[in-house]
């Protein structure tokens, strides 16, 4: 029989649905799931009638591929992926090539790479957007390894990959560039819809407006330039009737967010590298508070609130929402893509923001219209320190920065919280200060601790006894 051209293990939602792709962009394709039935299952449904061969071991899928064999891994990050690469390496050959498209955290993948190439395996950790929408009708996809690697499944990624201005998928760089761009993508996608959800929380408790009304707000916003995905499926969600309670069903959902650790890792990488991401970190917190919901209720009857006093002008509110979610949006891609830029140079990445921001403009979460001027920017560009110094950028921050600070100032005095667009507006009025007041933070420091400060008078480095009065 012949020899099937990729070998994909882990047939969850995402498994299949790239296996499906794969095989519709006419590839022979053999698949492994730990669990038989699984397999089974898959082979005589989805599968039934197409290039598609299930195995039940590992030996069996190693045996059913072409070599170099090309098998691309869609388990769960962390000990999974250990544990799947140690059962298919004892069957794996020389010039071999494992490809993790699941979110591993990307210093797992450095360590996974340097390992395999000890017995010269190779690996790429590729970062993969979309959800089951887009793994089966084309997805973002941020390969990082070794040129070499990239090259023997470069064919297969950029044709199942989402088609925007060419493929959505391009070599991101070495090691574990794919998943750290992924998480960065993530933490992005956090502070996006963090932004998202607080503009609609602040619509709806100032303004009293029902589910419907807000999802025809959301769709109008879509269709402008705000438009992207997240804002497309808001309006989607806003206005889904749940079947058995006839209410609007984003309405009666619990609000407790969960999460699965890429934004925290987006926040925590940012600390370690000293890059500023408050609009993310705060997407973290919002998921963080939210899941407390008991402490939540029994805080409510004892903490009094602030007196609601819903705006006058309603057609205003509404219009400087939109740009006020806008500005922070922007803020959101400045914030992750200064991050990345930081990450290039400490970890040598050579990361290319231009390609980055292009093949986010399709089959990803973050996608809209946002990501074409962002891509001309770095392009224009490529040493730009900060999305917001662009010329184009910081045109749009001036213009609707006063709505960014209006919006806050009413959410603030109505006591609604905005964690996500208060953040992004403390990011644009720091960023924009040529002086901040850490002059008096140094000063204690110094005297707390005798950490020392430098001068804006003079060149050097500065200690003085606060303690002791000068004669």
């Amino acid at each position: 029989m012949a020899k099937q051209q990729v070998g994909l293990v882990g047939l969850g939602v995402m498994g299949d649905s790239l296996v499906l792709n794969m095989e519709s962009k006419k590839f022979t394709v053999a698949v492994f799931n730990r669990t038989g039935a699984r397999t089974k299952t898959f082979i005589e449904g989805p599968a039934a009638g197409k290039r598609i061969v299930g195995t039940y071991t590992p030996k069996e899928l190693c045996d059913a591929l072409e070599r170099p064999r090309r098998i691309l891994l869609m388990v769960k990050a962390g000990s999974p992926v250990d544990d799947v690469i140690a059962e298919f390496k004892p069957f794996l050959e020389k010039g071999d090539l494992l490809i993790d498209g699941g979110n591993s955290y990307f210093l797992d993948t450095e360590r996974r790479t340097r390992d395999l190439a000890k017995d010269g395996l190779l690996y790429i950790g590729t970062g993969v957007s979309g959800g089951e929408e887009g793994a089966l009708k084309g997805p973002c996809i941020m390969p990082g390894g070794s040129p070499e690697a990239y090259a023997l499944v470069r064919d297969v990624l950029e044709k199942i990959a989402a088609q925007v201005d060419g493929p959505c998928c391009t070599y991101i760089g070495p090691g574990g560039a794919g998943h750290y761009v992924k998480m960065v993508h993530n933490g992005i996608e956090y502070g996006i819809m963090q932004c998202i959800a607080e503009t609609y929380d602040l619509l709806q408790t100032l303004l009293r407006l029902k589910a419907a009304e807000l999802s025809k707000i959301f769709a109008k916003w879509n269709a402008g330039d705000l438009g992207g995905y997240l804002m497309e499926i808001t309006a989607l969600c806003l206005a889904r009737i749940d079947p058995e309670s006839g209410k609007p069903l984003v309405d009666v959902i619990l609000d407790k967010a969960g999460q699965k650790g890429t934004g925290k890792w987006t926040s925590q990488n940012a600390l370690d590298l000293g890059v500023a991401v408050p609009t993310i970190d705060m997407a973290v917190e919002g998921r963080i508070l939210s899941a407390f919901k008991d402490e939540r209720v029994a805080a409510s009857k004892v903490l009094k609130a602030a007196r609601l006093r819903p705006p006058s002008n309603r057609t205003k509110f509404v219009r400087d929402c939109r740009d006020a979610l806008y500005l922070a949006i922007v803020t959101c891609y400045a914030q992750g893509l200064a991050l990345a830029r930081e990450a290039s140079k400490e970890y040598k990445y050579d990361l290319r923001l231009d390609e980055i921001a292009r093949i986010w403009k399709g089959g990803c979460i973050i996608r809209s219209r946002l990501l074409d001027p962002i891509a001309a920017a770095y392009k224009k560009n490529p040493a730009l320190a900060n999305l917001l110094a662009d010329r184009n950028f910081a045109k749009i921050a001036n213009t609707r920065a006063k709505a960014l600070r209006w919006v806050v100032g009413e959410a603030v005095k109505c006591g609604v919280p905005v964690l996500a667009l208060g953040a992004s507006l403390a990011y644009l009025d720091s960023y924009r200060s040529a002086r901040l007041p850490q002059n008096l933070t140094q000063a204690q420091r110094d005297c707390f601790g005798a950490h020392t400060y430098e001068r804006t008078d003079r060149e050097g480095v500065f200690h003085t006894q606060w303690t002791e009065q000068p004669a």
